[in-house]
């Protein structure tokens, strides 16, 4: 009556379907693999103009 009413679920919060540790751990684990793989990728594109350009 006198003060503010506290509202229970003010703080609150749900994690959805793939927000937990394990879903960050593996998020992690395609980003270093998609890192590597496109630096391999433009290494051997780079690779190949340089072959080809000097021919």
């Amino acid at each position: 009556m006198f003060g503010r009413e506290k509202k229970h679920g003010d703080h609150r919060y749900y994690l959805l379907p793939g927000m937990g540790r394990s879903n960050r751990r593996h998020r992690r684990r395609v980003q270093r693999v998609a890192i590597i793989f496109g630096i391999l990728v433009s290494g051997l594109v780079a690779a190949l103009l340089y072959f080809l350009n000097n021919r």
